[in-house]
């Protein structure tokens, strides 16, 4: 049985859907997503909105991104667990073998980058709080964190989260403690702002910010394909749902924001600041806190891209190689990257392939939705290389109009980049809408 071979190979199911017999139980497939819920990241983003529109239009913005959130992520789950598809495979419906590899060279790249992100943090905590030079630190991180994904989700990331989970809470809620025990409490932190005052609307900027990381909708659908298809319901309402990102954002947010205001951080707050904030009020115990939060959320990154670049040289060269070849490529280039002065190049390709990532969402919402469960059989039997054509005219016209549109916008800056990526899905759905029946009946009469 397929699900039942040991071995990383036969476990991922890179380039085929996961069968009924791989796929696992509530709770370990709960606690390897959740894996994703801590970061500091999460922290540090909605603390820099405080601060640049006012912490109540942060917390405003944070409990819209909940909801948007649960919403996406409800349908996209529900399909994945019906298909089994990945992220590729589902690409090679809606945009074809050859926007498939685009979109799926986007989501590996997306997850290198931040892979990139939150292991300098780790590495620049080893720095600071052991001395170690930081090419050694960074190597440190990167072994480990490859030596992490050798196993697979089914036998491995979701024992590992599972225990990690409750000391990354307690971490958290000890952070706070110290803070308070050691600089006093104030409410203060919930006037957070700008000089001059919180702008008004601010809020619909901090909402629109979050669709600045709708890679994690991808992220979703890549890890609930692996969800028993009699627990669609509670992965779609609990395990990618509503709670996941009323911790993941609403929770992380409140604690970063009230961080921010709280700990002396020496400038401007950023992940690097807050990090040596709190190894500074905790000492050993604030290192063990950033080890669990980095390692938590960079087994998916590392995971999710060396499982997409293994699936992008089959789609793109028909390149078949064991998971482990890709996991240390995906090691390396990460390494090459921490030890690059790349970060403000880094931030502006983000901002670019993240208007790409919301373009994707839209289109394969508007597939899910308008073709419904009769739709989701017909692509889990349909995803094969010898099934799907070079170019879907339909979804790679909308994914990329709309993509054009949000670029120009983001091009454009101030309000204009603030609508770049509302505009994007908007264009991109509607686009979907016309030209998917449209193409389809001209097909049918071409061949008729």
């Amino acid at each position: 049985m397929a699900g039942k071979l040991e071995g990383s190979e036969e476990l991922e199911f890179s380039d085929r859907p996961v069968p009924r017999d791989a796929r696992m139980g509530r709770l370990p497939l709960t606690m390897a997503w959740w894996s994703v819920c801590s970061a500091m990241f999460y922290l540090v983003v909605a603390a820099s909105l405080a601060l640049a529109y006012g912490a109540r239009n942060a917390i405003i913005g944070l409990v819209l991104s909940v909801i948007a959130y649960a919403v996406v992520n409800a349908v996209l789950a529900r399909h994945a667990i019906r298909t089994g598809l990945s992220v590729s495979l589902f690409s090679r419906i809606l945009l074809g073998r050859t926007g498939a590899a685009v979109a799926t060279l986007i989501f590996f790249a997306t997850a290198i980058y931040y892979a990139v992100f939150e292991g300098s943090v780790m590495a620049l905590a080893l720095q600071d709080y052991a001395g170690l030079a930081y090419p050694l630190a960074a190597g440190i991180v990167v072994v480990y964190s490859v030596a992490l994904i050798f196993g697979s989700i089914q036998n491995w990331l979701d024992k590992l989260n599972g225990v990690l989970l409750p000391f990354y809470v307690l971490g958290l809620l000890a952070a706070i403690g110290l803070a308070i025990a050691e600089y006093g409490y104030s409410d203060a932190w919930l006037a957070l702002g700008p000089e001059g005052g919180a702008p008004a609307g601010g809020w619909w900027d901090c909402f629109v910010a979050y669709m600045g990381v709708w890679v994690l909708m991808m992220y979703t659908y890549d890890y609930a394909r692996f969800g028993k298809t009699e627990d669609a319901g509670f992965h779609a309402g609990f395990t990618f749902g509503a709670p996941f990102y009323t911790v993941a954002f609403l929770l992380n947010g409140l604690a970063g924001i009230f961080l921010a205001a709280s700990l002396p951080t020496g400038g401007a707050v950023s992940e690097v600041s807050v990090v040596l904030a709190l190894i500074k009020l905790m000492g050993f115990a604030g290192l063990g806190f950033v080890w669990i939060s980095q390692t938590r959320i960079n087994t998916a990154n590392y995971y999710l891209a060396a499982v997409n670049m293994e699936s992008f040289a089959e789609t793109a060269f028909r390149l078949h190689l064991p998971r482990v070849v890709w996991a240390c490529v995906t090691g390396v280039v990460v390494y090459v990257l921490m030890m690059a002065d790349v970060f403000a190049y880094i931030l502006q390709a983000l901002a670019w392939q993240g208007i790409f990532v919301v373009a994707w969402v839209a289109v394969a919402m508007t597939h899910i939705l308008t073709e419904g469960r009769g739709g989701a059989n017909e692509d889990r039997l349909h995803s094969s290389l010898a099934e799907t054509p070079s170019v879907n005219r339909a979804g790679m016209t909308a994914w990329l109009l709309s993509a054009g549109a949000g670029l120009v916008l983001h091009v454009l800056g101030g309000a204009w980049a603030a609508a770049s990526a509302p505009a994007t899905f908007m264009v991109a759905a509607v686009a979907y809408i016309i030209l998917h029946p449209l193409i389809r009946m001209r097909t049918a009469v071409r061949n008729a």
